[in-house]
């Protein structure tokens, strides 16, 4: 019995910026905001803005541990960096600003169940998340509603629209008439808000 609860105890995960191309400032808490650099590992709670003609590239839910262990993946821009297909990545655009609000990994023996949070304030991201087990969940909050992702392509503003390259996305949003409306977003295809009265 002690084994099983052991294995199953959530695992705090960190956002690992392995590439950076222009500036970007991260704040955590009541923490000024800091110049973030290729191999910073920022925790859950965090903030993340870019500037203007810039953009991050980092990769979402490794172990602090692992991604300490890792090491710097490149320098400058970070190049030589190659995401896997077992790796959430995620780029943020320029005038971006991010909140990382959850990262998690539970081993239940069998598989890996992961609880990923974000909170899109302003501007707007690409990413890349990897296949999940049924029990994981993949979230990206904007200022109108909540977009649920699974192993999918996706690109998502902070205005709600919301483009599908592979697989789909569930947008659930606050109608004009304040009801809430859920969409699913399939391959290809892309989502806009209605306008607001």
């Amino acid at each position: 019995m002690v084994s099983t609860l052991a294995a199953q105890t959530a695992e705090q995960g960190v956002a690992t910026v392995v590439r950076l191309k222009g500036a970007a400032r991260y704040a955590t808490g009541s923490k000024a905001g800091q110049l973030l650099k290729v191999g910073d590992t920022i925790q859950p709670g965090s903030v993340i803005q870019t500037a203007d003609k810039s953009r991050v590239d980092l990769v979402l839910g490794e172990a602090a541990s692992a991604a300490s262990q890792r090491g710097t993946p490149g320098a400058g821009e970070g190049l030589s960096y190659q995401p896997t297909v077992e790796q959430n990545v995620i780029r943020l655009w320029e005038n971006t600003l991010l909140g990382i609000d959850k990262l998690t990994m539970t081993q239940t023996g069998a598989d890996q169940v992961s609880d990923t949070q974000l909170d899109l304030k302003a501007g707007h991201i690409f990413g890349m998340v990897k296949k999940m087990s049924a029990a994981s969940k993949y979230e990206v909050k904007i200022p109108n509603g909540v977009a649920g992702i699974r192993g999918t392509v996706y690109d998502i503003s902070a205005e709600g629209v919301v483009k599908v390259l592979s697989g789909s996305v569930v947008l659930a949003y606050v109608g004009p008439d304040g009801t809430v409306v859920t969409q699913v977003i399939m391959a290809c295809s892309s989502s806009m808000p209605p306008p607001t009265r």
